[in-house]
């Protein structure tokens, strides 16, 4: 039991409850299914124009490992780190697309609803004011048209899980402690969720 001075509990799983297999569907960020940044600002603009704003939903999915809480990570061919997650559909609420994602990249029926997915609350919003990478936990107040809104969500494991990635993705359980406030390894967003998780007791359910 990690305590700490908040009535917010969360029952953390231990990953040996959870299976990990891979499916042959390849996630592609361009024609060659190579990410980058300047692959993904191209999308960015084009999607600006066409769409405006780009909202995306993301889940933080804790397990225990070791008595200590782990986030799962998505990672891009050995190099880009992901929350599981993804931008919404015109119309679409956040719960919803937020589900929708994660049952395309986590579970057996990729074409499902999600339905078995318990997003909770929202831990906070990240705002992208440019084509750049750089985002900020808040909109600047010279910013009038932000390109990227990002909404980070905390989604409760069941107490057993079969996790089907893409085949050039692996899912990773990474500790807490090395997440925090490393940006240069895993960007602002994840590198921030520790603080946003900050408010939690983290009830460790070890069997």
């Amino acid at each position: 039991m990690i305590c700490h001075p908040s009535p917010n509990i969360f029952k953390t799983l231990p990953l040996r409850r959870k299976e990990f297999k891979s499916r042959l569907h390849i996630e592609k960020n361009n024609h060659s299914g190579v990410f980058t940044t300047a692959s993904r600002n191209s999308c960015t603009k084009k999607n600006y124009a066409a769409r405006g704003i780009r909202t995306s939903v993301e889940a933080v999915l804790l397990v225990e490992l070791f008595k200590h809480p782990h986030l799962l990570l998505l990672q891009v061919r050995n190099s880009i780190y992901k929350l599981p997650g993804g931008r919404l559909r015109p119309g679409e609420s956040d719960v919803d697309g937020l589900k929708r994602k994660l049952a395309r990249k986590l579970s057996v029926n990729e074409d499902g609803d999600g339905s078995e997915w318990e997003v909770g609350e929202c831990l906070g919003m990240w705002w992208r004011p440019d084509f750049e990478t750089l985002v900020y936990p808040f909109l600047p107040p010279n910013v009038k048209q932000p390109k990227e809104c990002t909404k980070v969500f905390l989604v409760k494991l069941p107490a057993s899980r079969k996790f089907i990635v893409p085949k050039n993705m692996r899912l990773l359980a990474v500790p807490l402690c090395q997440v925090h406030e490393n940006h240069k390894t895993y960007g602002q967003i994840i590198s921030g969720v520790p603080q946003l998780l900050s408010k939690f007791s983290f009830n460790m359910i070890e069997s």
